[in-house]
């Protein structure tokens, strides 16, 4: 093998220098680039210089979304019954016989009340995706429902072109939600009653939640009590508190 080439102390000395020098402007850099995010006003509890950053991500992906494009689906034999991951707005008991689903209109008045048999009425649809969390797991499971776009048909002549978003809430307010349009018409986007072939867990959000692989699991809100049409972003949990938006996949 080929011997190493050795160092003089003076070249040693050299580089030494030269690295501590590189080494502590990168310090005082990233020091000095912190100090300043810190300085910058905040929007929705983060500085405004990262919440550009989420709105710089939601209009990159937001002009690659296709409505023609699916996300990849798996065979129902690799699916398994969601794992539970956050109670907000699941955690009171609630009688299934009593829920009813309520819609409302871009003036904020409503415009409609469901029932599950209402729901189930619809087409029904089955898919098995890829569900991911933003903590950073993913499980693969299937949803049954009926589709979002089928749903919203319903109201199509009540409901102007000009709907940019959709509001969805928990019967106690606790947990809520607000996704494009373009999302919520998808194919693949679904109000779930089943989980596997069988009715939704309390837990995983019955008696009809939200289920589509384009998005994070913080935007597939469970127990949907509420539904409202807007024509401007509405409110967002997660998004309230420095998370991006779009959460988009």
């Amino acid at each position: 093998m080929p011997e190493k080439p050795e160092l003089s102390y003076e070249e040693y000395n050299r580089r030494l220098r030269r690295s501590l020098l590189f080494g502590g402007a990168a310090t005082f850099g990233g020091y000095s680039g912190w100090r300043w995010i810190q300085d910058q006003p905040e929007v929705d509890r983060i500085p405004q210089v990262l919440r550009d950053g989420h709105e710089l991500n939601e209009s990159i992906w937001s002009s690659l979304f296709r409505d023609d494009h699916q996300a990849r689906t798996f065979s129902r034999d690799s699916a398994s019954v969601l794992r539970v991951n956050g109670r907000r707005g699941i955690r009171d008991e609630l009688d299934l016989d009593a829920w009813r689903l309520q819609v409302f209109g871009p003036d904020g008045a409503q415009i409609g009340e469901h029932t599950l048999d209402d729901i189930k009425a619809l087409p029904h649809h089955e898919m098995t995706v890829e569900h991911k969390c933003i903590e950073g797991w993913a499980q693969i499971t299937n949803w049954g429902g009926a589709r979002f776009s089928d749903f919203m048909a319903l109201y199509a002549d009540q409901l102007s072109d000009d709907i940019t978003d959709v509001y969805l809430e928990t019967p106690d307010g606790e947990y809520y939600v607000s996704v494009d349009i373009a999302t919520m018409r998808h194919k693949q986007t679904l109000l779930a009653y089943e989980n596997l072939g069988e009715p939704i867990s309390s837990l995983n959000g019955a008696p009809l939640r939200l289920a589509t692989p384009l998005k994070y699991g913080i935007k597939q809100i469970k127990r949907v009590g509420q539904i409202h049409f807007r024509t401007e972003q509405g409110g967002d949990f997660w998004g309230e508190r420095g998370y991006d938006w779009y959460a988009g996949l």
